[in-house]
């Protein structure tokens, strides 16, 4: 009678325990992932981000799908570390993947193209393994996002734009551990700052945008709070949809 108590107690212990073991602020939350098929193994560059073709290729291809992480677009172009967690066949580094779509799937905090799939595994013997159980129970954390080559943010006219009636923007290389919270445009004539509209999760717009070169003041939540960064002259006045301009706006 008095094993057995010990063991029930052993076992509460262990399930109240659990939840802080696999979920802390310094840490990893645990949850599970799986994938989806794509040609090439690529992202998407269809997804809800609305990045287009630099959704499907940034990062090596090495990219997800959240739905929790999502946040009605905010958590487009966040940078996770995910590592699966069966010893036998998971690596101990897992993979940094860029989140560039919304998918929800069996209790998955995770979608990813299949070349950030594969790099949860420790070798291409362990990566079929995988493969073949279609959803892993895998542990994450949020990570500074890096991209070799880019320190700046990058702001590329969306090809649907159409100047000078209308004007979409779409957000990329945003370093660090941050959030694009809103978009505004100097409105010279009016002295004032003018919102953009979230359109899709990491694209904004405006009908009628401000004629000349643009000034872009950008919402950014992240470790230090948040804070408002400026872009003086960022887009010129002459902007052509489908063409990126690099700004002078370093996150980190």
């Amino acid at each position: 009678m008095e094993f057995s108590l010990k063991h029930k107690i052993c076992f509460l212990c262990i399930m109240v325990l659990l939840p802080a073991l696999c979920t802390s602020q310094d840490t990893f939350t645990c949850s599970r992932a799986t994938y989806y098929g794509s040609p090439d193994c690529y992202g998407t560059p269809t997804g809800a981000c609305g990045y287009g073709e630099y959704g499907r290729t940034v990062n090596d291809g090495q990219v997800t799908a959240v739905a929790r992480l999502y946040r009605n677009g905010t958590g487009c172009g966040a940078c996770y570390q995910v590592r699966c967690r069966e010893p036998q066949h998971c690596s101990s580094d897992g993979v940094n993947a860029v989140v560039t779509d919304y998918g929800e799937g069996d209790r998955t905090d995770f979608i990813f193209s299949q070349r950030a799939y594969a790099k949860l595994a420790s070798n291409p013997a362990a990566a079929e393994r995988l493969f073949a159980y279609g959803v892993v129970e895998i542990e994450y954390r949020r990570i500074p996002c890096r991209y070799s080559g880019r320190a700046n943010l990058v702001l590329k006219v969306h090809e649907h734009s159409k100047y000078p009636e209308y004007l979409a923007i779409v957000i990329q290389y945003v370093a660090g551990q941050n959030d694009i919270i809103s978009v505004e445009l100097w409105q010279e004539d009016y002295k004032q700052w003018r919102a953009m509209r979230r359109a899709d999760g990491a694209v904004f717009d405006t009908p009628n945008p401000p004629s000349g070169s643009l000034n872009v003041r950008f919402q950014v939540s992240g470790s230090a709070g948040v804070k408002f960064v400026q872009a003086n002259q960022a887009i010129p006045g002459d902007w052509k949809a489908g063409v990126s301009y690099e700004t002078d706006i370093q996150l980190n």
